[in-house]
C-alpha cells in the first residue's frame, strides 16, 4: 500500500479530515523549504484545529436558529446618532454573558433592534457561547405548549442551560394571559442566572399591555433592568430609509 493511501485512510480512521486534505500540499511547501518535522506537524494540527474551531461555531450558529443573518459591520450607526457604539462594540466582547447581565433594545419599529440582537448573538457564537433565538410570541406558545404536556420545568432546565436568550418582538403581538403569565415565569427563572437580550417596541410604562397585570409587570421589569444594558432605538424607520432609496 502507498503512504498516501495509508495516510489518508488513518486520517479517516482518526477523524482528521482538515489533514486529510490539505496534508500533501504542507508536506510539499515543507520540504521545498526544509521545515523541521516539529514545524510540519504543527502546521498540520493547526489546519485541523481551526476546522474543528469553525465547524464547532457554524454549529452553534445553526443551533441559535437566527432568523437572518446580522453583523455589527453591516449596521448603519449613523442613522441613530444617540445610538452608543462604542458600549455596544465594548459588549460584543461578551463579557456581560460571564456576569449574567441582560442587553435590551427598546424604541421604534424598524430601527434595527433586532439586526443588532442577531449581530451580539453571533458574536457570543464565535466566542463559544450557547444561544438561542426567539420571538416572544413563539416562545410563549413553546411554553404552553409544554405546560399542557407537563413538561414546563424540563423545558426550563434545558433553556437555563443555554448562555444567552435573545427575547425578540416583546410586545408586538398580544399574549394571551397564561402565555403572559409562563413568560414572566421564564424571564424570571434566568434573573442573575442566565443572559438574555430582549428588543421591544414599547417603553417599559407601556408592558402591563403584554403581562396583563400592574405587579407582575414591575417585578418583572425589575427583574430584567437590574444590571441590564439598555438602548433606546429612537428613530426613523431603517427599513422605510431603505425602500425609499431603493425606490
Amino acid at each position: 500500500m502507498s503512504t498516501s493511501f495509508l495516510l489518508e485512510t488513518y486520517a479517516k480512521r482518526l477523524r482528521l479530515p482538515a489533514i486529510k486534505r490539505v496534508y500533501k500540499e504542507i508536506a510539499h511547501d515543507a520540504a521545498e523549504r526544509q521545515i523541521p518535522y516539529e514545524e510540519f506537524l504543527l502546521a498540520l494540527l493547526e489546519q485541523e484545529v481551526q476546522q474543528r474551531d469553525a465547524n464547532q461555531i457554524a454549529s452553534r450558529i445553526k443551533h441559535a436558529k437566527f432568523p437572518s443573518m446580522k453583523t455589527l459591520d453591516q449596521f448603519e450607526f449613523s442613522a441613530i446618532p444617540s445610538l452608543n457604539k462604542p458600549k455596544l462594540l465594548q459588549l460584543a466582547r461578551c463579557e456581560y454573558i460571564e456576569k449574567a447581565e441582560n442587553i435590551m433594545f427598546i424604541g421604534n419599529s424598524g430601527t434595527g433592534k433586532t439586526h443588532l440582537s442577531i449581530a451580539l448573538g453571533k458574536e457570543a457564537c464565535h466566542q463559544g457561547y450557547s444561544v438561542q433565538f426567539w420571538t416572544a410570541a413563539k416562545i410563549c406558545n413553546e411554553l404552553m405548549e409544554a405546560q399542557s404536556q407537563k413538561r414546563i420545568l424540563q423545558l426550563e432546565r434545558q433553556w437555563l442551560k443555554t448562555d444567552l436568550i435573545i427575547l425578540d418582538e416583546v410586545g408586538f403581538v398580544p399574549l394571551s394571559r397564561t402565555g403572559a403569565e409562563l413568560l414572566f415565569q421564564f424571564c424570571a427563572a434566568r434573573y442573575e442566572k442566565g443572559s438574555m437580550i430582549i428588543t421591544s417596541n414599547l417603553d417599559f410604562t407601556e408592558w402591563t399591555q403584554i403581562f396583563k397585570d400592574e405587579q407582575m409587570t414591575s417585578a418583572l421589569v425589575d427583574r430584567l433592568t437590574h444590571r441590564a444594558h439598555i438602548f433606546a432605538m429612537n428613530g426613523d424607520s431603517y427599513r422605510f430609509k431603505q425602500s425609499i432609496q431603493r425606490s
